[in-house]
């Protein structure tokens, strides 16, 4: 019986580090694009934790042309 519940806390913890490499962060922000002017308020999720997303926003943005504004707020997904 012991040897089981050894098992299933071993189980348990590898499961939890999984999820904790998985984090996502969802981001509510204000970007732009020039020439002609557009300003944009979206909500995303970006792959990684909320510390480093709005590197990762910031990425993401400029990959569609848009410069950030800036970050409303962060919430752990």
């Amino acid at each position: 019986m012991k040897h089981i519940a050894q098992i299933i806390l071993m189980a348990l913890g590898l499961s939890l580090a999984a999820t904790g490499a998985q984090a996502a962060c969802q981001i509510e922000y204000k970007a732009k694009r020039d020439k002609p002017l557009e300003l944009f308020y979206d909500v995303t999720t970006v792959n990684a934790p909320c510390p480093s997303a709005e590197a990762a926003l910031r990425a993401k943005l400029a990959r569609k042309g848009l410069k950030l504004l800036k970050v409303l707020s962060k919430k752990e997904k």
